[in-house]
């Protein structure tokens, strides 16, 4: 009968549950066993690209050409992703981010400016057209 097919378990003896054979500590002078090392690679998160905050930035704010910068990197950072370059690619990622948050800042304030500062005088001139009504 063929153990490996029985339904019957597997006698203990062919089983051991822990090995009593070697009770001297690994390392120790005399040691038949060497010690077994174990290497377990945990693969790192790879690097965002950032490659749709830079299409965004080079289609609707692409001031002083940080979008299209900003783009270019994010386009190489992928492609060092891609070629399994990791450190490269995080390093294109990095330039690629920092131009995509200088290029939002300054278009955020260049929107924010051209709306305000329009409202703003149209205030000021209501109102010295009521300061002029009023004192005439």
């Amino acid at each position: 009968m063929d153990p490996g097919y029985s339904s019957e378990p597997y006698p203990v003896e062919t089983v051991p549950l822990q090995d009593r054979s070697h009770e001297a500590s690994p390392g120790q002078p005399g040691d038949p066993t060497g010690v077994q090392h174990i290497v377990v690679n945990v693969p790192t998160e790879p690097p965002t690209d950032y490659l749709v905050w830079s299409l965004c930035n080079f289609v609707y704010g692409n001031i002083f050409c940080l979008g299209l910068a900003a783009l270019i990197y994010s386009v190489k950072a992928r492609d060092r992703k891609v070629v399994g370059d990791q450190d490269g690619a995080r390093r294109h990622a990095y330039t690629a981010r920092a131009l995509n948050i200088t290029a939002t800042v300054l278009m955020s304030l260049l929107v924010f400016l051209s709306v305000v500062v329009p409202l703003a005088l149209i205030a000021e001139s209501a109102r010295y057209r009521y300061i002029q009504y009023n004192y005439n």
